[in-house]
């Protein structure tokens, strides 16, 4: 991609992103999604990842990618340094951001890659601008508008987010791409888009999807399986779950799932989450990355809040009548049975599905890959 490269050599990227059980899951995998939407093309993708507990390194090697591990840094008090100058998510690294650009510049030098993508909220741009290689350009992901970045281009891709958020926090040359419109979706999304809406025009409630995170490290799905007990549900509902492999609290979800009275089952790690969701009328889940999923193929959301930063994504979508809030795990028991009735009606689940699916078609990833070709035709 960059101007060193010729036709015949594969481009290079390079992935700056963790996951562990306080991050979750949605970095790593969406950066996942564009690296197989570039390997695609052609380039050769490699992940930069701590050894968090929780990480999804193994995963990412299952793809077919090449990742260098950061191991974890014993030291006494330093990661949890803050002072006004750190992002507020400074914790999340795990180390202090010098150490973890030392560590990462040499592996950067000698990859040399067209493009660093950094999906991380603990960096920003005195990191970026210590580790780049002169000829690397810098696409940073993220969700926050809360720390400069000195990238080329950026994607926001929450729903109420403008360029002009950014404005003073890149450089005036950055291209943003910002709004649900761009989320990054794996392909088969856009896939089953026609049918899962098709479906949804005359579909009664028979299945439910949960799904609350890869790790959910709080048992926030143990939580609306309790909730469950006290709402009316058809006889016939089918319920699955779906988490991680490294969710702490999987084998009580498990244990309490066999106490409801519908059947349900209990799945890890699924390969094929757009078809679950395509098949589901309905789905209790996290106002995360996935949101951006289910909206694509029109599927209708009682949405927790398992973390802060979701609060903006829950409170927008809620707003946009193209999912319902219900709040905190903890506000679950007085909620979710009387949100749960209003949504079997008709009318209402319509209404939620037609705003759900406005909002994004599933076709961000390619669009990205097309702004990253067209940085580089003009670089």
């Amino acid at each position: 991609m960059s101007d060193t490269a010729n036709h015949n050599a594969a481009s290079v990227v390079a992935f700056r992103a963790d996951a562990s059980l306080e991050i979750g899951t949605g970095h790593v995998m969406r950066c996942l999604t564009l690296a197989e939407a570039l390997a695609a093309q052609g380039a050769e993708c490699h992940f930069l990842c701590r050894e968090h507990p929780g990480h999804l390194i193994e995963a990412i090697e299952a793809r077919g990618f090449t990742a260098h591990r950061l191991p974890m840094v014993r030291q006494e008090g330093a990661a949890a340094r803050k002072d006004d100058a750190q992002p507020d998510h400074t914790h999340w690294l795990g180390t202090t951001w010098e150490q973890d650009a030392e560590a990462c510049r040499p592996l950067l030098a000698h990859l040399a890659p067209d493009w660093l993508v950094v999906d991380h909220y603990a960096l920003d741009a005195r990191w970026e601008a210590a580790v780049l290689p002169e000829r690397t350009r810098l696409l940073a992901i993220d969700d926050l508008a809360d720390r400069p970045h000195c990238a080329g281009l950026l994607l926001d891709q929450n729903l109420g987010r403008a360029a002009e958020d950014y404005a003073g926090l890149v450089p005036m040359a950055c291209q943003v791409l910002a709004g649900p419109q761009f989320a990054l979706l794996r392909p088969e999304f856009a896939e089953l888009r026609e049918s899962s809406l098709a479906r949804r025009r005359h579909a009664p409630f028979k299945r439910l999807l949960i799904s609350l995170g890869g790790v959910d490290k709080d048992n926030a799905t143990g939580q609306v399986l309790d909730a469950l007990k006290a709402c009316d549900l058809p006889k016939d509902l089918g319920i699955t779950v779906v988490m991680g492999a490294t969710a702490p609290w999987l084998y009580d979800v498990k244990a309490r799932a066999a106490e409801l009275p519908w059947p349900i089952e209990v799945v890890v790690n699924v390969s094929d989450m757009a078809r679950r969701m395509a098949e589901a009328d309905l789905a209790i889940g996290a106002a995360g990355s996935t949101s951006w999923e289910r909206c694509c193929l029109g599927l209708p959301t009682l949405m927790l809040v398992l973390a802060e930063n979701q609060q903006p994504i829950a409170r927008a979508l809620d707003t946009a009548g193209a999912a319902i809030c219900v709040g905190r795990p903890e506000q679950i028991v007085d909620g979710l049975s009387r949100h749960l009735a209003a949504l079997q009606v008709p009318d209402t689940l319509q209404a939620v599905r037609r705003a759900a699916a406005q909002l994004t078609a599933g076709e961000g990833v390619m669009t990205l890959c097309h702004a990253m070709h067209q940085e580089d035709a003009f670089a």
